[in-house]
């Protein structure tokens, strides 16, 4: 079934003399419970094309769909209420809430969505455990390492158990147990709660890893292999 569909997309820049065209005329459909990755060159586009699947930038032209909602037809405060209810980021700068605990930052979505104390605490320690940072979970991020940071961005954007997920360089500040134990984590969910996961990624590890891998290379398609 297909739950985002992505038609004739154009995300052009105009701040310089020479206008920027980051996604280029992209058309592409993903189904439920993909775990995909979008691979390509820095400035192949990668980043954009995942910020406006998200709703967080408008295209250009062309339009974006989740769930058959076109995304540019919602208003800000709309937008705002589909995000938070429906997708999880991870950003490649954290993101982390710097006044907040390790723990504050994870629940932080699921107090929005006004879940009780208890699931919000039970959902939260079984991330911080599954990170491995269940003794940091009163920790703020000034206080934890790069690696320790991106840990937590993933257990907050899996916290609230969106039905999609989007990774920008979820791997990019880890070591290779960290990142394999977050690579399991996620196909978990995949598998279980059918979450639609899409990365964008230059690891080898992620891209073994997705059933799918789409390659950008100036705004534009020109691979989609999918795998068995």
């Amino acid at each position: 079934m297909k739950v985002i569909e992505i038609n004739n997309v154009h995300k052009i820049y105009n701040e310089t003399e020479i206008p920027v065209r980051a996604v280029d005329g992209v058309t592409l459909c993903f189904d439920e419970a993909e775990f995909a990755a979008i691979v390509g060159p820095s400035g192949s586009g990668k980043t954009t094309l995942l910020n406006l699947i998200g709703g967080l930038d408008s295209p250009t032209s062309g339009e974006i769909l989740i769930d058959g909602i076109n995304l540019s037809g919602l208003k800000s405060s709309e937008l705002i209420d589909f995000r938070m209810m429906n997708i999880g980021f991870v950003f490649q700068a954290y993101n982390l809430i710097p006044v907040l605990t390790a723990k504050e930052n994870v629940e932080f979505i699921m107090n929005l969505q006004k879940w009780s104390r208890k699931e919000r605490d039970e959902r939260t320690f079984e991330l911080l455990k599954a990170v491995g940072l269940y003794e940091r979970a009163d920790s703020r991020p000034a206080k934890m390492s790069g690696g320790q940071q991106q840990r937590i961005a993933v257990a907050r954007a899996l916290a609230s158990r969106p039905r999609f997920v989007l990774a920008d360089e979820p791997t990019a500040n880890l070591d290779s147990k960290s990142a394999a134990t977050l690579l399991e984590i996620m196909e978990k969910l995949n598998h279980e709660e059918k979450i639609t996961f899409i990365f964008s990624t230059h690891d080898a590890r992620v891209v073994k890893m997705a059933h799918r891998v789409i390659t950008l290379e100036d705004g534009k398609v020109v691979s989609d292999d999918v795998r068995e």
